[in-house]
This record gives structure tokens, C-alpha cells and sequence, in this order.
């Protein structure tokens, strides 16, 4: 049974890959099931034997990327002081970038598109986001925080971490880096962390860094007949 199971698993995530990279590439409407099969190495009648249909995949995707995105949260109940809870933020955002910059790249292609799958699944993001908002106006009103519109703030912050991702080729020509190249993540990270914190009135030292947990794929969600 062991092996059965980790051999169905492997297939899945053979799937799992095959279809992120083709979603990334051609979006929802330009994928087929076809180009998934091949890419991974599978006929297209095995395929549907794992998935019910590209479309269902391409929605487990997007919503493995929101549940990712939301693990990195300004509310996990800790009482760290707000700049390191900020500069954690965004090297989890960062990080989510770097390691999985396709995820990133089919969400920013939704969303582009008009976001057809992603709102049937944005009211639960939007509920994350608004306690955000309630704890950086919770340090705001405390003195914590220099005055500024939190949602502003977070949606830069997205803008800026997700760029890494969503505009990979442009940010690898301008840094001179060729395709696989590794990035220096350390330097953008300490360089978009220090960025980020003096907007919001900190003046960054040691003792704000913070360590960021790797951003990591569960288990791939494509249901099986069996």
C-alpha cells in the first residue's frame, strides 16, 4: 500500500508541475489537458484518471497560492514589535516569490483577466487582509506605527514582492542574469525590507531582522478516482 500511495503521489505531483508551468505560460483559456499530459510525460487518458478537469486543477492552484499568501499574515498572535512583524511579511512574500514564481505569475494572469475563477475565491483573502488592516490601525492608534492607509501599505507591499515573480524576465535582463540564474535574495530582500520599513517610519537595524519561514508546496490536491 506504501508504495501504491507514493507512487500515485508522484504522479501527482508530476501533474501538479506539468500544470503549473502550462497555466503560467498560456493561462486557463490556452491550456489543455493535452499540454499538461505531455509535459508530464503521461498519456492524456491517464491524466483524466487523476484530475476531473483542467479547470478544476487550475482552481486548486489558485487557491493553494491564496492559502499560501494568507499563512503570511501581520495576525498570527504573536506580540512581536511591528517592525519585525512588517519585515517578516514581506520576506515570506518574497520568498513565495522566488521559489514559486509560476504560482505567482497565474495568479497575476487571473487577476489581468479579469479574475473569472478568483472571485468565487477572494471574500475569504479579503476577511485576511481586512484583520491586517485592523492590526496595523490597532499600532497606528497606539504610536506603534507612523500614520498612513494600511491597505495602501499592504497592496504596495504586494506590488513590490510579487514583481520578483510576475515580471521575472524583465528583473533578470536588467540585472544582467540569465534564465536560472540564481537571484541574490538576501540583498533585494534587505533592500526591499528597509525600503518598506522606513515608509512606515522605523529606521531599520539589526535587531528589527527577522527569520522568514520558507515558503513550501503541500501535497498537490488533484483528486483521484480511487
Amino acid at each position: 500500500m506504501t508504495q501504491t500511495k507514493t507512487s500515485r503521489d508522484a504522479v501527482n505531483d508530476a501533474i501538479w508541475q506539468a500544470a503549473t508551468e502550462e497555466f503560467a505560460l498560456h493561462g486557463l483559456r490556452g491550456t489543455s489537458t493535452q499540454g499538461i499530459a505531455e509535459r508530464a510525460g503521461m498519456s492524456k487518458a491517464r491524466l483524466h484518471y487523476y484530475i476531473e478537469s483542467k479547470e478544476a486543477l487550475y482552481t486548486e492552484i489558485l487557491q493553494h497560492v491564496i492559502e499560501e499568501w494568507s499563512r503570511a499574515s501581520f495576525t498570527d498572535g504573536n506580540d512581536d514589535a511591528p517592525a519585525v512583524v512588517i519585515e517578516r511579511y514581506v520576506r515570506r512574500k518574497l520568498d513565495f516569490s522566488f521559489t514559486h514564481p509560476q504560482l505567482s505569475k497565474i495568479f497575476a494572469n487571473e487577476m489581468t483577466s479579469g479574475a473569472p475563477v478568483l472571485q468565487t475565491l477572494l471574500s475569504a483573502s479579503r476577511l485576511k487582509v481586512g484583520s491586517a488592516i485592523q492590526q496595523l490601525e490597532t499600532w497606528i492608534e497606539q504610536g506603534l506605527l507612523r500614520p498612513l492607509d494600511p491597505l495602501l501599505l499592504m497592496m504596495n507591499i504586494w506590488s513590490i514582492t510579487q514583481h520578483f515573480a510576475d515580471f521575472e524576465f524583465q528583473t533578470r535582463y536588467m540585472m544582467r542574469l540569465k534564465a536560472g540564474e540564481k537571484f541574490d535574495t538576501e540583498h533585494i530582500a534587505r533592500e526591499v525590507v528597509d525600503f518598506v520599513l522606513r515608509g512606515c517610519g522605523f529606521v531599520p537595524t539589526e535587531a528589527t531582522v527577522a527569520s522568514a519561514a520558507p515558503a513550501t508546496r503541500p501535497p498537490t490536491k488533484t483528486k483521484t478516482r480511487r
